[in-house]
């Protein structure tokens, strides 16, 4: 197996489904190439936990916002609560925040209104917005576009699985597109072809664990690890050796995770 590095940029470490199994999680990813990871949490009630995570590994980076399927249920965050949750030497990117259609299209207004708080924190800080998109590909377009004419700031599409032209639109701005296990499945050959358009400078690789098991894992609990499988798979997109294409995914996350790349352990 390889041991080329790579950094899971987004994968959820606090549910409970890694309970207790933490530092076999971490030692595991570690084995596998994967030597950061950025855990995210997606209600602010939960970031003293996610950001104690944080703190108790050294390979374990945090962010945290309200999920766009939590914003009618959750209180409105604010700008400045996002901005105080930054001050933390490893809080490195402010989401996952976005617009969700699937389920949850009743409260569109709230998500947009959530977004646009999330999108102002992420210009005030200068730590990457982290976007989830579902089922809103031409809403969402629209608002980072003129959200980034009122004022740039850098984000990623994170488990990125919508259509070309929202892929299109973020590329355009500048952004980045997260790969996760969806693009590694045998019938993802759409969204492959979408990631095959992109610049390979603009990739990041991530599980979304627990959810998305790429293969031969799929069915199962994702976990940090297996991002390398989703990255065999990329390396395969881009025609690249995977030595390679870790390597530029790992000055992706260091260009746009700047904050994560700079930190160093104290002391």
């Amino acid at each position: 197996m390889s041991t080329a590095e790579i950094t899971d940029s987004h994968c959820h470490l606090d549910f409970p489904d890694f309970e207790g199994e933490l530092d076999a999680v971490v030692a595991r990813a570690a084995e596998a190439g994967v030597t950061r990871m950025v855990t995210i949490a997606t209600k602010l009630a939960n970031a003293p936990q996610v950001r104690a995570i944080a703190e108790a590994h050294d390979p374990i980076f945090w962010a945290a916002a309200t999920h766009p399927m939590s914003a009618a249920e959750e209180p409105m965050a604010t700008v400045g609560e996002l901005v105080a949750l930054a001050a933390h030497p490893k809080f490195v990117g402010i989401g996952e925040t976005g617009l969700d259609y699937h389920y949850t299209a009743d409260s569109k207004d709230v998500q947009q209104e959530s977004l646009r708080i999330h999108i102002e924190a992420a210009r005030r800080t200068g730590l990457p917005l982290i976007i989830h998109a579902r089922d809103a590909d031409a809403d969402m377009a629209r608002i980072l576009a003129a959200e980034h004419a009122a004022g740039s700031y850098t984000c990623v599409m994170h488990c990125f699985s919508s259509g070309p032209d929202l892929a299109r639109a973020a590329l355009d701005l500048g952004f980045y597109l997260s790969m996760s296990g969806i693009a590694a499945f045998p019938k993802a050959g759409a969204l492959r072809e979408i990631f095959a358009a992109a610049p390979a400078t603009r990739i990041l690789v991530e599980t979304d664990s627990p959810y998305l098991a790429p293969p031969p894992h799929r069915g199962k609990r994702n976990e940090p690890a297996y991002s390398a499988d989703t990255a065999r798979v990329g390396a395969e997109v881009f025609g690249l050796d995977y030595a390679d294409f870790a390597a530029q995914t790992q000055a992706n996350f260091d260009r746009l995770f700047a904050k994560a790349a700079a930190w160093q352990r104290p002391g």
